[in-house]
């Protein structure tokens, strides 16, 4: 099963970052994750993109985005109420609400998708290679739309309940890793900013102003963030897919750029191996405990596996009797499987860059991460068999 592949993989990393092996300590981490941020990550996401995406695919897909942000409004909301049910620290009611509303979709579906299509039998009847492909796809604007999320709403929601000193990292910081007890290299002006002294005598014009306010848009640390290279290469993978012009230069083996696209393509296959090695080397810290409460992390791993999932089903239901969804039954399960993904790994390295809930976070995901083979299997079968 592809829940037990993926769980494997992570007790591996989980196993070669303890002091025994010290196989990805901090320093192995740090590097390893930033080939897999600035490197394997965009090239796997910009090639399945330009691969699969059409500008007719692009219409077919347009309700995948969506559905993305709504497993986000629906998980805010129960993240809500959980803070107000169970009472937490105020300086962790942003990452519970985090927790409960954003998910893993990028890594979890490019592992679990390609794997159900490369079955022997597969449930979706399509050709491997395409159904790969496409899952590939899938995963790739979910991951899009889901770090915009993150490093635009969630950032500033845990940023405001966090109760230490907010300390920007350097901008070569990864978003990928989790909270791992490792030391940055180094603070800097958060943000960049062109000061504005404005002498009462001193009369600035509209222009300059609305210069300066630009400037300081462009210079924004959470604006270079959303616009991260995973970000970037979704952009890319767009415009090479739907331009035809573009789309024929780089696609196809008589392409004459192919061996760019190929080479590419080579270098992203190492994405899915590194980042799930990192997974499990960043749940390390959970294991020595942290001070969240057991009815948070109850109430966290209720929603996260139970109520999302069943809420799943009635939106997507919902979606088909509007005739908002085509009957594709491998599209269908990849809509609902995004509603039983656990928690997204980016929320701890924001949790790590504000000084706030570290610990609280790697235990949430260690348990999430052990229920999972159990949950996510169950609902990986259920789907299938709802949809089939």
């Amino acid at each position: 099963m592809p829940v037990l592949k993926v769980l494997l993989v992570i007790i591996a990393g989980l196993i070669l970052a303890t002091q025994r092996f010290d196989l990805l300590g901090c320093d192995a981490r740090r590097h390893l994750n930033n080939m897999v941020f600035y490197v394997f990550y965009p090239a796997l996401i910009g090639c399945s993109l330009a691969d699969t995406m059409t500008l007719k695919g692009l219409a077919d897909l347009w309700f995948l985005p969506v559905n993305v942000l709504i497993t986000c409004v629906i998980g805010s909301i129960l993240g809500w109420i959980l803070v107000i049910v169970t009472k937490p620290p105020r300086h962790l009611w942003g990452l519970v609400i985090s927790c409960t509303s954003a998910a893993n979709l990028g890594n979890m579906l490019l592992i679990i998708l390609p794997a159900l299509c490369k079955e022997k039998n597969s449930p979706f009847g399509e050709v491997a290679s395409t159904c790969s492909a496409n899952g590939k796809a899938y995963a790739s604007v979910s991951l899009a739309i889901q770090i915009i999320y993150i490093w635009s709403i969630l950032y500033f929601l845990l940023r405001m309940y966090a109760n230490n000193e907010v300390k920007e990292t350097n901008s070569n910081n990864s978003i990928i890793v989790a909270a791992n007890g490792c030391t940055r290299d180094a603070l800097h002006d958060p943000i960049g900013l062109p000061q504005i002294h404005n002498d009462r005598n001193q009369k600035v014009s509209t222009t300059v102003k609305f210069k300066q306010l630009f400037m300081k848009i462009m210079r924004s640390e959470s604006l270079r963030k959303i616009f991260a290279p995973a970000t970037i290469a979704t952009i890319v993978g767009f415009l090479i897919g739907i331009v035809t012009p573009i789309r024929k230069t780089f696609i196809g083996d008589s392409a004459p750029l192919h061996v760019i696209y190929s080479a590419a393509e080579l270098i992203g296959n190492a994405a899915i191996p590194s980042i799930t090695l990192i997974v499990g080397a960043n749940l390390l810290k959970g294991l020595s405990g942290s001070g969240v409460r057991p009815s948070v992390i109850i109430g966290i791993l209720i929603i996260k596996n139970i109520l999302l999932p069943v809420s799943g089903i009635g939106v997507i239901k919902a979606a088909k009797h509007l005739s908002l969804v085509d009957e594709d039954s491998f599209y269908l399960f990849t809509l609902l499987i995004q509603y039983a993904i656990p928690p997204a790994m980016n929320i701890g390295t924001i949790s790590q860059m504000l000084g706030s809930g570290e610990s609280e976070f790697s235990m949430i995901m260690l348990w999430n991460y052990i229920l999972a083979i159990f949950t996510l299997t169950f609902w990986i079968a259920f789907y299938v068999w709802l949809v089939i």
